[in-house]
């Protein structure tokens, strides 16, 4: 039976969870709401790529992510600014993006994301 590892878990979620060669990381979001969609987009991704870090793996096994925006028509072009910049070459995962009301009003952006290992 595979292990179930979970990281930074507290008694609402983990922030991460690795399970048979996949690590799923929940929803991510900016620590600092005033900055603008490239701003709030960079420090999520910062933190995405510490969890797949602490999971043992990085980037470049992205499998899917699932983008959620507070305001697609305003935010879309700025998101995918940094998106495309921070994604590693040759290895675009999958993707969806779509508008929803977030959990606050100044988050921007919310991204979740899922990985293999490199195990």
């Amino acid at each position: 039976m595979a292990e179930i590892r979970r990281i930074a878990t507290d008694q609402r979620r983990s922030r991460a969870v690795v399970y048979n060669g996949m690590v799923f990381v929940g929803g991510q979001t900016a620590d600092d709401r005033s900055q603008d969609i490239r701003g709030q987009t960079r420090q999520t991704l910062a933190k995405i790529e510490k969890y797949l870090a602490d999971a043992g793996t990085d980037k470049r096994r992205l499998l899917t992510a699932q983008i959620w925006l507070k305001n697609l028509e305003r935010d879309f072009e700025g998101m995918n600014e940094v998106w495309d910049a921070w994604t590693a070459p040759n290895a675009a995962s999958t993707r969806a993006t779509a508008q929803c009301e977030l959990g606050h009003p100044d988050i921007l952006v919310e991204i979740i994301v899922t990985a293999a290992t490199a195990d």
